[in-house]
């Protein structure tokens, strides 16, 4: 499928700027650390560590695997998760920075767009039912 060829790829490289400007912050140079300003380090390490699984979910999107579209949606869910500590974060009075919320509302619409489109392959059994259930 073209669109899942977009999409999976389009995620992938999601995930690697992720990885990069997250571990430019976390383990670059003390430069990059101050440009960051008042991180939120579970957003932070968050971030980072998801940007791994943005690769695997694009890859299976990109291979119209169901398991794709599944992890898509399971990001999506741990991102509000991250979300609701982050407004709790801010709620508390402690630093934050705009662009931390800016990223974190790019990163929820992308995956919600990224995991309604995405489909996987419609693989046939008996009585030409898609055997997945993900369709």
């Amino acid at each position: 499928m073209t669109r899942n060829r977009f999409l999976g790829g389009f995620a992938v490289v999601f995930g690697l700027m992720t990885l990069f400007s997250g571990g430019m912050v976390l383990f670059g140079p003390t430069d990059a650390r101050a440009a960051a300003g008042a991180v939120v380090p579970l957003v932070l390490w968050f971030n980072f560590a998801s940007g791994f699984l943005y690769v695997i979910a694009g890859i299976g999107i990109f291979l119209s695997k169901s398991w794709g579209r599944l992890l898509a949606w399971l990001i999506v869910g741990a991102l509000v998760v991250v979300m609701g500590a982050f407004g709790w974060h801010v709620l508390g009075g402690a630093p934050w920075e705009t662009r931390t919320l800016g990223a974190l509302t790019l990163r929820l619409v992308f995956w919600i767009v990224v995991a309604s489109l995405a489909r996987a392959r419609a693989t046939t059994g008996p009585g030409d039912r898609p055997a997945d259930g993900l369709r």
